[in-house]
């Protein structure tokens, strides 16, 4: 593959919001960009104005640079080959069409759409797949310009030659040999005067020195057509890389259709984006080593083509959530706290908590943020439990051994006072208290969590319980444990 002056682009179409499927090929055009030093194009491909969803192209832009996935050209920051906006250059594809039709390599067409329904069914009941019939392929010169004055409708289509091959090659699947008499006469430019896709994205790809496209296998069936374009203008053909789908379970792909796999729900869901971005770089591409864990430079780095699967790849719940709890484990304390406390202020409206304490607990034991507000609803005020809670095979407890615990700990933590009242005293004072009663550490420090929390699942155990609620509640709540005990 060559590796100077590369031009990569991503070119979406604003149907929507961002698929991850459309956010791995940017991310793999983005890498393969920067990896080489190149330029990474940003492209709003809006043709279909029959898809065209208000506001999807702000997504767009929105999700990009959530990701870190920066545009060096584009329709916001402009560049050399402006504008980047498909509806802004539809003079530029009529031109093109039409020094098709002189060299011979396109055609007008004039077919209704009712003859074209006709025609495919009867193509279909003849067990024919439905194609164009190139009825107007070999109009006279006569009859097209006598169609043109009277201002007939038509299209211009792409005069396929009906014999020979087309070859070209991809980086993952090599050269490919397409007979040209299984290729139709695709439309062009439309009625509307707006370039189809194949068309269009032809035309911007050699006008804008796009040297890699990065697309997804679904398309590899229509290149042929494209080269075929390139060849009929006597352009050079990009390198082609066409990346395997992502599929939902071994039968069916994830699709926009089916409302799968949206990147603003994984964010909405509690995935860190650095996280998500990191999973599904590795959903059709294996990194040489062990490691499976990688920023977007580290991403960029070991990054290589010949990584890229032929197969599609399965995406999978539950790896993802991993990847993601990774992430959280190994990010810096500050950075962790930040990012929580908007989910912990959710159930818990106190300012004078131990916040550092609180975070540290959660950090080790949270896979997603949106996990955080459950794990911290018992802070502002204590759950209604049952004593059963009490009952801990492991820890060898029960509702009549917590409440000697809690009367054995009630005059210890008392005898803290609230300058002093931090984890490292709690912690020291509490286990003194367990070395002289001669008790195993859970005998004590389960009826503290429990009485502290009123949950048998909490961010760390009693000590830490104590140390973030403060001095007067954790008395408060260990006094009210003893009174439900007795």
């Amino acid at each position: 593959m060559k590796t100077d002056n590369i031009r990569t682009r991503f070119a979406p179409s604003p149907t929507g919001f961002m698929h991850i499927g459309n956010l791995r090929t940017a991310l793999y055009t983005f890498i393969i960009a920067k990896k080489y030093g190149g330029k990474f194009i940003l492209r709003i491909e809006d043709t279909d104005q029959e898809r065209f969803v208000e506001g999807a192209a702000g997504a767009v832009y929105k999700t990009l640079k959530d990701c870190g996935l920066y545009w060096d050209e584009g329709p916001d920051v402009g560049g050399p080959y402006a504008p980047y906006i498909q509806s802004e250059r539809t003079g530029v594809y009529r031109e093109y069409a039409l020094k098709l039709i002189e060299s011979g390599n396109a055609y007008f067409c004039f077919c209704t759409k009712e003859r074209m329904e006709k025609v495919h069914e009867q193509q279909k009941a003849d067990g024919i797949t439905p194609a164009y019939d190139r009825h107007c392929r070999d109009l006279n010169p006569e009859e097209v310009k006598k169609l043109l004055d009277n201002n007939t409708p038509y299209v211009i289509r792409q005069k396929v030659p009906l014999e020979g091959e087309t070859i070209f090659r991809d980086e993952l699947f090599g050269e490919i040999t397409v007979p040209n008499k299984d290729l139709d006469d695709q439309i062009l430019l439309k009625q509307d005067g707006m370039p189809t896709y194949n068309f269009a994205n032809v035309i911007d790809d050699h006008l804008m020195d796009i040297t890699h496209i990065v697309r997804g296998r679904e398309y590899l069936s229509s290149t042929p057509k494209y080269n075929l374009l390139y060849e009929a203008f006597g352009w050079e053909s990009p390198c082609y890389i066409h990346v395997e789908q992502i599929m939902r379970d071994a039968s069916h792909k994830l699709s926009k259709r089916d409302g799968d796999a949206y990147f603003g729900d994984f964010v909405e869901a509690g995935y860190h984006i650095p996280a998500i971005l990191n999973y599904i770089a590795l959903l059709g591409w294996s990194p040489k080593g062990e490691n499976e864990i990688y920023s977007l430079d580290e991403l960029i780095n070991e990054f290589s083509i010949d990584g890229l699967s032929k197969s599609p790849s399965i995406f999978d719940p539950v790896k993802m959530k991993a990847i993601n709890a990774e992430w959280l484990r190994r990010m810096p304390h500050d950075e962790f706290k930040s990012l929580v406390l908007p989910y912990i202020k959710k159930n818990c409206k106190r300012d004078d908590i131990d916040f550092d304490v609180l975070v540290r607990t959660l950090q080790p034991r949270t896979e997603l943020f949106t996990d955080i507000p459950e794990k911290v609803d018992f802070i502002d005020t204590l759950p209604g439990y049952n004593n059963d809670l009490y009952f801990n095979k492991k820890m060898k407890t029960s509702p009549e051994t917590a409440a000697e615990a809690l009367k054995a700990v009630l005059p210890v933590l008392e005898g803290i006072s609230e300058e002093g009242w931090n984890e490292e005293n709690i912690h020291a004072a509490l286990f003194a208290e367990i070395e002289r009663l001669g008790v195993k550490n859970g005998w004590l420090l389960w009826p503290v969590r429990v009485a502290l929390s009123g949950k048998a699942l909490t961010p760390g155990g009693g000590v830490e319980l104590a140390a973030v609620i403060g001095r007067e509640e954790s008395l408060n709540r260990i006094r009210k444990g003893i009174e439900k005990l007795v």
